[in-house]
């Protein structure tokens, strides 16, 4: 289990699944050929044979007072055909959860990045006869221009579907806020816009006591991006935009001893920006 200490908050990562060469469909500009050279990212984030190394994972941020899950990743019993090896997954997460020593009740406050498969899953469970909310005490926290926009497009089957189990249960159960991206949570939490991944996109800043992180989400999906600012995931909605968002945040946090979390980095998952010539790396602990 991975824990940080920001101030007076801890995060805590329960992974759900963690993969080799589970990113070229995400990132196909990164072949082997290409971040092999990267040899920092051996053997946290790639193999030797230039084989990314992927995690799905949840983030619970306790403070003084609220503790937060974000994301909630890809969750049980889901129909996700074609993708056959999220399809009706069983995983032991929240056994994990529990284990790591939290309860699902007591989590005052789920916050979504964005709402994509693999970051609402854990929304909700399935019961034997419906979806149910898995945080049942919990505030969903949504960014009102993202849920928006998935809400407005039906016609594409399986975000569709990811809608349907894993926002709208919520939604009607009457668990959902729909903020700003510049939401603040709580006086150590808040909401950053980054956008370009999804319309309405955001990380989370946590700061307390003079020091700082930032959970990413998916402006980043995998550190050889940090060497790569220029490479777009193919899914991202605007990929100038989330270029451009890359750029500009990866500027502001090298040099400084701001942790950066990534919401799919595997292995030591976080670390400090730091530059390398015109682009930048991951230097972890």
């Amino acid at each position: 289990m991975q824990r940080w200490q920001i101030g007076d908050v801890r995060i805590t990562k329960i992974v759900e699944i963690e993969a080799l060469g589970g990113m070229s469909f995400i990132l196909p500009q990164a072949q082997p050929e290409a971040v092999k050279p990267l040899s920092w990212m051996v053997p946290h984030f790639m193999n030797e044979e230039g084989k990314l190394i992927a995690s799905v994972h949840a983030l619970v941020v306790e403070t003084p007072t609220l503790t937060v899950v974000v994301d909630t990743c890809i969750g049980n019993d889901k129909e996700r055909m074609p993708n056959k090896n999220w399809h009706k997954m069983q995983t032991r997460f929240l056994e994990d959860f529990r284990a790591a020593g939290f309860d699902p009740e007591k989590i005052d406050v789920v916050l979504c990045t964005h709402l994509h498969v693999d970051h609402v899953g854990w929304n909700t469970y399935w019961d034997g006869a419906g979806w149910k909310p898995t945080f049942p005490n919990a505030r969903y926290l949504m960014a009102k221009s993202e849920f928006d926009y998935w809400e407005r497009h039906e016609d594409a089957v399986t975000p569709h579907q990811v809608f349907l189990d894993s926002v709208a249960p919520v939604v009607e159960a009457g668990l959902v806020d729909l903020v700003e991206t510049t939401h603040v949570v709580c006086p150590e939490v808040s909401l950053v816009p980054t956008l370009g991944h999804t319309p309405g996109h955001v990380s989370v800043r946590i700061q307390s006591q003079g020091e700082e992180a930032l959970i990413t989400g998916d402006f980043l999906h995998h550190p050889c991006q940090m060497a790569h600012p220029e490479w777009a995931s193919a899914v991202d909605y605007d990929a100038e935009a989330s270029t451009a968002t890359r750029w500009r945040m990866l500027e502001a946090y090298a040099g400084t001893d701001n942790l950066l979390i990534g919401t799919h980095f595997a292995g030591p998952t976080a670390g400090r920006v730091v530059k390398d010539g015109e682009v930048f790396r991951l230097d972890v602990d």
